[in-house]
C-alpha cells in the first residue's frame, strides 16, 4: 500500500498543465494525461479550475502572457499554492514551431503551453504586490499619454483648420493628465517608504532623475536582488552573441523589459553629457573607434549595472562608486 501511494503521489506531482487564455474564457489541458476542459472567465469558472487543478496537483502550471487578460487566472492560482509560471509568447510558439506544433488553435495552444512546461520547466518567480502592479500599470499609462501626445502633434501639422483647434484641445487635455499622473507617481513613491528610500538612492545619481526611478521602482523591482549579468538581460541591454564555427557575428540587445529600455535610453543620453563616469566611459569607447550606437548601449549597460550595485549595497552616489572593480 505503502509503495502504491508513493508511485501515485509521484504521477500527480509531473502533471504539466497548460492554460491558453481568451478574453471570456480558457482553454485548458494536461500533459500526459491529455485532460482537456474549458472554463469561463467567471467567478465559479475560475473557483472551479482552481478546485481541480488542486485535486490534480500539477508540477507545473504554464500561462502565456496575453496582456493582462492571465491575471485573474494567475492571482486565484498563485493565491492557493499552485506553481503556477507566465511566459513569454514568441519563447512559446518557437517551441511550438521547433516540436512541429504548426497550426494554431486555443486548444493546440493549452496542449502546447502544457508541452512547453515539461522540458523547459521555467523557473516560478514570486508575484508582484500589489503596489507594484499599480504602480506598473500608472507608468503604462503614462506611455500611453506620450505616445497619443506624439501621435496628436505630428497630425497637427498637417492639419486642417477645420480639424486644427479640436487636436489643439485634445493635446490640452493630454498636458493636463500627464501632469496628473505625474502627480499621482510622486505621491505613490513618497508614501511607500521603501520606495522612498530606494528614489533617494537612484536620483543621487547625475542623469538620474524622476522618470527613470519611478520607472526601475514599478518595471524593475528586481533591481538591487540580482547580479549585473541577471539584471542586464532582464532589461534587454544583455549583448548576445551571434557566432558560427569561425564566425563571430556582430553581438546585440534583444527582449526585456522594453518601457525599462526606453526610459533608461533617455537617461543614458544626459548622463553622457552631466554624469563624470558615463561621460568618460562613452568619449572613451567613442574613441577607440565604437559606433556611437554601440557606446550608448554600453554605457546604459553600465549605469544600470551602477544602479543595481547601489541598491543592493543601500549606497547613494558617492567617490568609490565612481570606478567600480
Amino acid at each position: 500500500m505503502g509503495l502504491d501511494r508513493t508511485k501515485g503521489d509521484r504521477m500527480r506531482t509531473e502533471c504539466f498543465v497548460g492554460i491558453d487564455v481568451a478574453k471570456d474564457k480558457v482553454d485548458i489541458a494536461v500533459r500526459p494525461t491529455q485532460e482537456e476542459w474549458q472554463a469561463a472567465l467567471t467567478p465559479s469558472g475560475i473557483a472551479q479550475v482552481v478546485s481541480r487543478l488542486g485535486e490534480i496537483g500539477p508540477r507545473l502550471v504554464v500561462l502565456e502572457a496575453t496582456g493582462g487578460m492571465e491575471r485573474p487566472w494567475l492571482l486565484a492560482l498563485a493565491g492557493v499554492g499552485l506553481p503556477v509560471v507566465v511566459c513569454n509568447p514568441r519563447q512559446v510558439r518557437d517551441f511550438a514551431k521547433a516540436s512541429g506544433h504548426l497550426a494554431t488553435t486555443d486548444k493546440i495552444d493549452a496542449r502546447v503551453l502544457a508541452h512547453f512546461g515539461e522540458p523547459m520547466r521555467p523557473a516560478i518567480h514570486p508575484l508582484p504586490d500589489a503596489a507594484v502592479v499599480e504602480l506598473s500599470a500608472s507608468l503604462a499609462r503614462r506611455s500611453q499619454l506620450l505616445e497619443m501626445m506624439t501621435a496628436e502633434k505630428h497630425r497637427l501639422s498637417t492639419a486642417l483648420p477645420v480639424v486644427r483647434a479640436r487636436i489643439e484641445r485634445h493635446l490640452d487635455w493630454l498636458t493636463r493628465e500627464l501632469e496628473a499622473i505625474d502627480h499621482d507617481l510622486e505621491v505613490r513613491v513618497q508614501a511607500n517608504p521603501d520606495w522612498q528610500g530606494k528614489d533617494v538612492i537612484l536620483r543621487s545619481v547625475p542623469g538620474v532623475g524622476r522618470v527613470l526611478s519611478t520607472t526601475l521602482l514599478g518595471d524593475l523591482p528586481e533591481l538591487g536582488t540580482l547580479d549585473r549579468h541577471q539584471i542586464a538581460s532582464l532589461a534587454g541591454v544583455a549583448p548576445l552573441n551571434c557566432d558560427s564555427g569561425q564566425r563571430r557575428g556582430k553581438r546585440a540587445i534583444w527582449g526585456g523589459r522594453a518601457r525599462v529600455r526606453a526610459v533608461l535610453y533617455m537617461a543614458t543620453l544626459a548622463a553622457t553629457h552631466w554624469n563624470p563616469t558615463i561621460k568618460a566611459f562613452y568619449q572613451r569607447l567613442c574613441a577607440a573607434g565604437k559606433p556611437k550606437k554601440v557606446a550608448l548601449t554600453a554605457c546604459m549597460r553600465k549605469l544600470l549595472t551602477i544602479l543595481n550595485a547601489m541598491l543592493r549595497d543601500q549606497r547613494p552616489w558617492e567617490a568609490p562608486l565612481l570606478h567600480p572593480a
